[in-house]
């Protein structure tokens, strides 16, 4: 059984295995691949996002952030990253975290989410936010700079709540 709860300090240690490994793979997230922990814990962990895990087996399987999009006037749209560990991949860990993530959008009162730099080249991502009711309204030609592939587009990704 899977439990998404909102993440303590503690978490961090577990948050940073997953995020350290995604984010150095260079594929899905804008960040540096040779993000610090520091770094990664004032990203994750900032008092400007709420942040959630997936719990399995006593074990971090996941983790996301939930945040508005941007500040003022645009903060009623949310934005929300999502990041599942490579021993659960597969298992609907990043559904069930999106699923959760539009309950908790719209409990806080936000009217949409918005995804802003998905890798058009992350097809699992892309096709899971499409089954979740996300549709590509933007295209930002070699906006990203893929560790294997070189420069790739970015979607942003958008629905209503």
């Amino acid at each position: 059984m899977i439990e998404i709860r909102r993440a303590t300090k503690s978490d961090f240690d577990g948050i940073w295995q997953i995020f350290s490994k995604v984010v150095k793979e260079g594929s899905t997230y804008t960040y540096h691949p040779e993000t610090t922990k520091e770094q990664a814990y004032s990203i994750w962990m900032s008092e400007d996002v709420v942040t959630y895990v997936a719990v399995l087996d006593e074990a971090i399987a996941g983790t996301y952030i939930l945040k508005p999009n941007q500040p003022g006037l645009g903060s009623h749209i949310a934005n929300a990253g999502y990041m599942v560990s490579d021993d659960h991949a597969g298992k609907g860990i990043g559904r069930m975290m999106c699923q959760h993530s539009l309950e908790e959008a719209r409990k806080a009162g936000y009217l949409a989410m918005q995804f802003n730099a998905v890798v058009s080249t992350n097809v699992r991502a892309v096709e899971l936010w499409k089954k979740m009711g996300f549709a590509i309204i933007g295209t930002v030609p070699n906006a990203f700079r893929h560790q294997e592939q070189g420069f790739v587009d970015l979607f942003i990704m958008h629905r209503f709540l």
